[in-house]
């Protein structure tokens, strides 16, 4: 494989390369020698669920790996102590030893779902700080200034804006470079917001004289509400541990001008195809059949091929057809009456009152295909009878 055909492999999926003429040296350094590139992602694992916006960078380190290069994870059991302050206007509640290492391991999980496990490399930060002593500590701050701190946007705008900056949060870009020295990073991987850590690793190699790093930045993944970036918390996010037909009826529901971004940051598809993927949208093709191979590459990713097109015919079969699914789940009713808000909750189809009432208020709850409009009644359901919650969530109740 030439150079030109490995650095479109690289570049697939990715907003910038920092610098680019130094990455093409150790490219070609590493085909002469034979040694591999070390592949550096750094995790701070404050929760256990992984969405695929997460994994647009571990998809890069992928490529990285199907190359001959070595991805090196590093659990930031120290940073995740502090907090990344990047972004915030205010500090985040640390996490003890304990909820770090529970988190990572569940983390590491849905990271292999795209790694190749033989070529990956997992540390702890603790591996070297707790080696470090004061002394050390001291050394390494010396060779920063203040000014440099506050070039950070956000530090900057926290400290104009009079809000709290604390002294712990300053050690965040240090230590996360300090991490490049230790594991001897070629290239690390990041979201474009990650741009000054990074960085800042490539200043620290230098400072001990190590070849500088290499930073890959890809950009942050957009929710499937296709208005914010995708977050757990704002309910816009395709889950790696989310079931293939909720992948795939997620990926069905993102806005059509979404199309093109998942292709490039959540799919192997190559850029040459994305670009032939482009001119069928542009001349008149059905935007919904291309959101179809989409879903499809997207669940065949995680579940393989065959559970791709099967999750495609449940869909049709619901959506399109107006069917009940053939994996529905079945909740047992205790009691003669119940108020539809308790049922809705109950039964985990919504995760809370308040939700309960904005579905119903918004005309997505039904049962056996009847609106629910009174989110006061009590119910009576004897026998068999199907609920139905937004788009994709149903459920058969008994009694």
């Amino acid at each position: 494989m030439t150079i030109d055909e490995i650095l479109q492999i690289i570049r697939k999926g990715v907003d910038e390369i920092v610098p680019e003429n130094e990455l093409i040296v150790k490219l070609k350094k590493s085909e002469k020698t034979g040694k591999p590139l070390r592949i550096k992602y750094g995790i701070d694992p404050t929760n256990t669920e992984v969405h695929i916006g997460h994994l647009v960078p571990i998809r890069k380190m992928r490529d990285f790996q199907d190359l001959g290069h070595i991805g090196v994870i590093i659990i930031g059991d120290y940073t995740a102590q502090i907090g990344d302050p990047t972004g915030r206007d205010e500090s985040r509640p640390p996490l003890t030893a304990d909820d770090v290492k529970k988190n990572a391991e569940k983390y590491m999980q849905q990271l292999y779902t795209v790694l190749d496990k033989d070529k990956t490399e997992v540390h702890y930060q603790s591996e070297w700080f707790t080696k470090l002593n004061l002394d050390d500590v001291i050394n390494i701050y010396g060779k920063f200034t203040v000014a440099q701190f506050m070039a950070h946007d956000t530090f900057r705008k926290r400290w104009d804006a009079g809000l709290p900056l604390y002294m712990h949060e300053l050690m965040y870009p240090i230590l996360q470079g300090y991490d490049s020295v230790a594991i001897n990073a070629d290239v690390e991987l990041g979201a474009t917001e990650q741009k000054f850590n990074i960085l800042n690793g490539r200043e620290m190699q230098k400072i001990y004289q190590q070849e500088q790093q290499i930073g890959i930045f890809s950009p942050i993944l957009m929710g499937t509400d296709g208005v914010q970036k995708m977050s757990k918390s704002l309910g816009n996010y395709i889950a790696v541990f989310d079931t293939p037909n909720d992948k795939y009826g997620k990926v069905m529901s993102i806005p059509d001008a979404l199309i093109l971004n998942y292709f490039n940051y959540a799919t192997k598809v190559t850029a040459a195809d994305i670009s032939g993927i482009k001119k069928e949208l542009e001349g008149g093709t059905n935007p919904k059949f291309i959101k179809q191979r989409l879903a499809r590459e997207i669940v065949g990713l995680y579940h393989g091929e065959t559970v791709a097109t099967q999750a495609e015919e449940e869909f049709n079969k619901v959506f399109s057809q107006k069917e009940i699914p053939t994996d529905i789940e079945t909740f047992a009713l205790t009691e003669s009456k119940i108020w539809i808000i308790k049922l809705l909750t109950d039964t985990n189809l919504t995760p809370s009152n308040s939700e309960a009432r904005r579905m119903i208020q918004a005309g997505a709850v039904s049962i056996d295909s009847q609106k629910v409009t009174d989110e006061n009644m009590q119910y009576e359901l004897l026998g068999e009878h199907i609920i139905k919650v937004g788009k994709r969530k149903f459920l058969r109740v008994i009694r």
